[in-house]
Protein backbone atom coordinates (compact mmCIF):
# COMPACT_ATOMS: atom_id res chain seq x y z
CA UNK A 1 0.00 0.00 0.00
CA UNK A 2 2.63 2.23 0.54
CA UNK A 3 4.42 1.92 -2.50
CA UNK A 4 1.30 2.23 -4.15
CA UNK A 5 0.67 5.59 -2.66
CA UNK A 6 4.28 6.47 -3.42
CA UNK A 7 3.78 5.79 -6.91
CA UNK A 8 0.49 7.56 -7.26
CA UNK A 9 2.15 10.22 -5.63
CA UNK A 10 4.81 10.43 -8.52
CA UNK A 11 2.23 10.25 -10.73
CA UNK A 12 0.76 13.39 -9.38
CA UNK A 13 3.74 15.28 -9.41
CA UNK A 14 4.47 14.77 -12.20
CA UNK A 15 1.26 15.95 -14.21
CA UNK A 16 1.74 18.79 -11.71
CA UNK A 17 4.96 19.66 -13.42
CA UNK A 18 3.62 18.96 -16.97
CA UNK A 19 1.07 21.60 -15.95
CA UNK A 20 3.46 23.90 -15.24
CA UNK A 21 5.57 23.45 -17.93
CA UNK A 22 2.50 24.52 -19.97
CA UNK A 23 2.26 27.79 -17.52
CA UNK A 24 5.86 28.20 -17.96
CA UNK A 25 5.67 27.95 -21.71
CA UNK A 26 3.11 30.76 -22.03
CA UNK A 27 5.10 33.07 -20.01
CA UNK A 28 8.11 32.42 -22.32
CA UNK A 29 9.74 35.68 -24.40
CA UNK A 30 9.35 33.80 -27.53
CA UNK A 31 6.64 35.48 -29.39
CA UNK A 32 3.90 33.48 -31.49
CA UNK A 33 3.84 34.00 -35.33
CA UNK A 34 1.25 36.86 -35.81
CA UNK A 35 -1.95 35.00 -37.39
CA UNK A 36 -2.28 35.64 -41.37
CA UNK A 37 -4.34 38.26 -42.42
CA UNK A 38 -4.08 40.05 -39.33
CA UNK A 39 -2.43 43.23 -40.91
CA UNK A 40 -2.06 43.94 -44.74
CA UNK A 41 2.04 42.84 -44.97
CA UNK A 42 4.96 44.64 -47.00
CA UNK A 43 4.10 45.96 -50.75
CA UNK A 44 8.33 45.94 -51.75
CA UNK A 45 10.96 43.74 -51.94
CA UNK A 46 14.99 44.54 -51.01
CA UNK A 47 17.46 43.61 -53.96
CA UNK A 48 20.38 42.74 -51.62
CA UNK A 49 21.29 41.56 -48.50
CA UNK A 50 21.53 45.22 -46.95
CA UNK A 51 18.22 46.41 -48.29
CA UNK A 52 16.42 43.24 -47.72
CA UNK A 53 12.63 43.95 -46.95
CA UNK A 54 11.63 43.00 -43.31
CA UNK A 55 8.20 40.72 -42.77
CA UNK A 56 6.55 39.58 -40.02
CA UNK A 57 6.30 35.66 -39.32
CA UNK A 58 2.63 34.51 -40.12
CA UNK A 59 2.18 38.04 -42.71
CA UNK A 60 2.25 37.80 -46.19
CA UNK A 61 4.73 40.03 -48.19
CA UNK A 62 4.35 41.45 -51.91
CA UNK A 63 6.58 42.93 -54.46
CA UNK A 64 5.77 44.00 -58.20
CA UNK A 65 8.94 43.11 -59.96
CA UNK A 66 11.03 42.15 -63.15
CA UNK A 67 11.70 39.03 -64.13
CA UNK A 68 15.46 38.08 -63.53
CA UNK A 69 15.22 40.79 -60.44
CA UNK A 70 16.79 38.94 -57.26
CA UNK A 71 14.11 39.63 -54.51
CA UNK A 72 15.55 39.89 -50.72
CA UNK A 73 13.47 39.68 -47.37
CA UNK A 74 14.36 39.29 -43.71
CA UNK A 75 12.48 37.60 -40.83
CA UNK A 76 13.39 36.71 -37.14
CA UNK A 77 13.66 33.23 -36.08
CA UNK A 78 14.52 32.37 -32.71
CA UNK A 79 15.69 29.08 -30.94
CA UNK A 80 13.84 26.81 -30.43
CA UNK A 81 12.16 27.31 -33.78
CA UNK A 82 11.46 25.50 -37.43
CA UNK A 83 11.11 28.32 -39.83
CA UNK A 84 9.01 27.75 -42.59
CA UNK A 85 9.56 30.14 -45.84
CA UNK A 86 6.54 29.63 -48.96
CA UNK A 87 6.56 32.00 -52.14
CA UNK A 88 4.55 31.93 -54.75
CA UNK A 89 5.37 34.06 -58.15
CA UNK A 90 2.54 34.46 -60.27
CA UNK A 91 3.90 34.92 -63.91
CA UNK A 92 3.05 36.86 -66.97
CA UNK A 93 0.56 36.03 -69.75
CA UNK A 94 1.60 33.00 -71.16
CA UNK A 95 1.33 34.93 -74.66
CA UNK A 96 4.06 36.99 -74.18
CA UNK A 97 6.64 34.59 -72.70
CA UNK A 98 8.78 32.73 -75.04
CA UNK A 99 9.92 29.33 -73.09
CA UNK A 100 9.54 27.38 -69.72
CA UNK A 101 11.36 28.96 -66.51
CA UNK A 102 12.75 27.54 -63.23
CA UNK A 103 12.44 29.89 -59.85
CA UNK A 104 14.18 29.42 -57.04
CA UNK A 105 14.07 30.36 -53.42
CA UNK A 106 17.02 30.06 -50.92
CA UNK A 107 17.55 31.11 -46.98
CA UNK A 108 20.73 32.61 -45.45
CA UNK A 109 20.84 33.09 -41.76
CA UNK A 110 22.56 36.21 -39.99
CA UNK A 111 26.29 35.37 -41.12
CA UNK A 112 24.91 34.92 -44.77
CA UNK A 113 25.08 31.19 -44.92
CA UNK A 114 22.81 30.04 -47.00
CA UNK A 115 20.77 26.88 -45.35
CA UNK A 116 19.67 23.58 -46.64
CA UNK A 117 15.85 23.03 -46.72
CA UNK A 118 15.06 19.73 -44.92
CA UNK A 119 12.00 19.40 -46.97
CA UNK A 120 10.13 21.17 -49.65
CA UNK A 121 10.21 22.41 -52.81
CA UNK A 122 13.12 24.98 -53.19
CA UNK A 123 13.63 24.89 -57.05
CA UNK A 124 10.24 24.59 -59.58
CA UNK A 125 10.46 24.87 -63.14
CA UNK A 126 7.10 26.53 -64.71
CA UNK A 127 6.15 25.70 -68.05
CA UNK A 128 5.46 28.28 -70.60
CA UNK A 129 1.80 27.87 -69.96
CA UNK A 130 1.90 27.94 -66.46
CA UNK A 131 0.37 30.88 -64.78
CA UNK A 132 1.91 30.19 -61.49
CA UNK A 133 4.80 28.70 -59.43
CA UNK A 134 4.65 27.98 -56.01
CA UNK A 135 8.09 26.93 -54.00
CA UNK A 136 8.77 26.33 -50.04
CA UNK A 137 11.69 25.82 -47.95
CA UNK A 138 11.49 24.21 -44.31
CA UNK A 139 14.95 24.95 -42.47
CA UNK A 140 16.63 22.69 -39.44
CA UNK A 141 15.07 23.54 -36.08
CA UNK A 142 17.07 26.77 -34.38
CA UNK A 143 19.28 26.45 -31.86
CA UNK A 144 20.29 28.08 -29.25
CA UNK A 145 23.99 27.52 -29.90
CA UNK A 146 26.36 25.79 -32.17
CA UNK A 147 30.20 25.26 -32.32
CA UNK A 148 31.82 27.81 -34.43
CA UNK A 149 32.44 25.45 -37.94
CA UNK A 150 28.72 24.19 -37.73
CA UNK A 151 26.38 25.55 -39.95
CA UNK A 152 23.63 25.09 -37.67
CA UNK A 153 20.91 27.86 -37.78
CA UNK A 154 21.03 29.94 -35.06
CA UNK A 155 18.90 33.20 -33.36
CA UNK A 156 19.03 36.01 -35.62
CA UNK A 157 17.95 37.61 -38.84
CA UNK A 158 17.16 34.96 -41.86
CA UNK A 159 17.20 36.07 -45.94
CA UNK A 160 14.80 35.00 -48.26
CA UNK A 161 16.17 35.30 -52.10
CA UNK A 162 13.79 34.67 -54.51
CA UNK A 163 14.93 34.40 -58.30
CA UNK A 164 14.57 33.06 -61.90
CA UNK A 165 17.66 30.75 -62.19
CA UNK A 166 16.54 29.84 -65.89
CA UNK A 167 14.66 31.33 -69.09
CA UNK A 168 14.39 32.79 -72.37
CA UNK A 169 16.65 35.72 -72.74
CA UNK A 170 13.29 37.29 -74.24
CA UNK A 171 11.52 37.35 -71.44
CA UNK A 172 13.82 39.16 -68.67
CA UNK A 173 11.99 42.10 -67.80
CA UNK A 174 8.36 40.46 -68.39
CA UNK A 175 6.56 42.24 -64.73
CA UNK A 176 6.27 39.29 -62.10
CA UNK A 177 4.54 39.70 -59.06
CA UNK A 178 5.85 37.88 -55.78
CA UNK A 179 4.34 36.65 -52.60
CA UNK A 180 6.31 35.28 -49.23
CA UNK A 181 5.20 34.21 -45.86
CA UNK A 182 7.34 32.90 -43.48
CA UNK A 183 6.32 31.07 -40.30
CA UNK A 184 7.60 28.87 -37.78
CA UNK A 185 6.31 26.08 -35.26
CA UNK A 186 7.52 25.27 -31.74
CA UNK A 187 10.29 22.38 -31.93
CA UNK A 188 9.92 21.37 -28.18
CA UNK A 189 12.95 20.35 -25.36
CA UNK A 190 13.97 17.36 -27.91
CA UNK A 191 16.06 20.06 -29.91
CA UNK A 192 17.01 22.09 -27.07
CA UNK A 193 21.00 22.71 -26.35
CA UNK A 194 23.29 23.99 -23.89
CA UNK A 195 24.46 27.38 -24.01
CA UNK A 196 23.86 30.56 -26.12
CA UNK A 197 24.76 33.54 -28.06
CA UNK A 198 25.38 36.68 -26.24
CA UNK A 199 23.76 38.07 -29.31
CA UNK A 200 21.49 37.58 -31.84
CA UNK A 201 22.88 37.26 -35.54
CA UNK A 202 21.40 40.72 -36.72
CA UNK A 203 23.57 43.43 -38.57
CA UNK A 204 24.61 45.76 -35.86
CA UNK A 205 24.98 43.26 -32.66
CA UNK A 206 28.29 43.28 -33.12
CA UNK A 207 30.20 44.82 -29.87
CA UNK A 208 31.75 47.44 -31.98
CA UNK A 209 28.31 48.73 -33.76
CA UNK A 210 27.01 49.00 -29.78
CA UNK A 211 30.00 50.95 -28.58
CA UNK A 212 29.64 52.93 -31.87
CA UNK A 213 26.34 54.30 -30.97
CA UNK A 214 23.82 52.80 -28.57
CA UNK A 215 21.02 55.33 -29.53
CA UNK A 216 20.52 53.73 -32.79
CA UNK A 217 20.99 49.53 -31.79
CA UNK A 218 17.34 49.63 -30.82
CA UNK A 219 16.07 51.21 -33.77
CA UNK A 220 17.89 49.20 -36.44
CA UNK A 221 16.55 45.73 -34.59
CA UNK A 222 13.20 46.88 -34.89
CA UNK A 223 13.88 47.89 -38.26
CA UNK A 224 15.29 44.31 -38.64
CA UNK A 225 11.83 42.63 -37.43
CA UNK A 226 12.87 41.39 -33.34
CA UNK A 227 10.24 39.56 -32.56
CA UNK A 228 7.81 41.32 -29.81
CA UNK A 229 8.60 41.17 -26.45
CA UNK A 230 12.75 40.52 -27.49
CA UNK A 231 14.65 37.32 -27.96
CA UNK A 232 14.28 34.46 -25.88
CA UNK A 233 17.16 33.89 -23.85
CA UNK A 234 17.64 30.12 -24.84
CA UNK A 235 18.23 28.44 -21.33
CA UNK A 236 14.58 27.59 -20.66
CA UNK A 237 12.99 24.38 -22.50
CA UNK A 238 10.38 21.84 -21.82
CA UNK A 239 13.21 19.12 -21.06
CA UNK A 240 13.76 20.88 -17.35
CA UNK A 241 10.52 19.64 -16.56
CA UNK A 242 11.25 15.89 -17.73
CA UNK A 243 14.59 16.09 -16.00
CA UNK A 244 13.02 16.99 -12.73
CA UNK A 245 9.94 14.46 -12.89
CA UNK A 246 12.52 11.58 -14.34
CA UNK A 247 14.58 12.56 -10.95
CA UNK A 248 11.61 12.09 -8.91
CA UNK A 249 10.61 8.99 -9.71
CA UNK A 250 13.61 7.71 -9.62
CA UNK A 251 14.29 8.45 -6.12
CA UNK A 252 10.38 7.11 -5.51
CA UNK A 253 10.97 3.75 -6.86
CA UNK A 254 14.55 3.66 -4.93
CA UNK A 255 12.66 4.25 -1.86
CA UNK A 256 9.82 1.41 -2.86
CA UNK A 257 12.67 -0.89 -3.65
CA UNK A 258 14.35 -0.32 -0.39
CA UNK A 259 10.70 -1.00 1.52
CA UNK A 260 10.33 -4.07 -0.81
CA UNK A 261 14.07 -5.33 0.22
CA UNK A 262 14.05 -4.55 3.81
CA UNK A 263 11.09 -6.60 5.12
CA UNK A 264 9.25 -6.30 8.19
CA UNK A 265 11.63 -6.41 10.59
CA UNK A 266 14.01 -9.12 12.17
CA UNK A 267 12.33 -12.67 11.21
CA UNK A 268 11.01 -14.41 13.93
CA UNK A 269 13.50 -17.65 14.08
CA UNK A 270 16.38 -15.36 14.65
CA UNK A 271 17.10 -15.45 18.63
CA UNK A 272 16.69 -12.55 20.20
CA UNK A 273 20.12 -10.92 21.20
CA UNK A 274 21.78 -12.30 24.64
Amino acid sequence: MRIARALTTALLTAGALSAGAGAAVADDPTPSPAKSGDAAGPTKAGTGFRDATAIEQGRKATAEASAGDYLYWVFPADAGRRATVRARVTLPDAGARHGSSTWRLDVYDGLRRRQPCMYGMQTRGAAKEAATVELSCTLRTVRSWAEPWDNDPLPGSYYIRLTVGDLPEEDLGLPVRAEIEATSADAGGAYAVDGSLAAPLVPGSSTGAKEAGKDSAPKQAAALGEPDGGWASGWWSDRWIWTVAGGLLGALAAVGGHSLTRGSGRPSRVPPAA
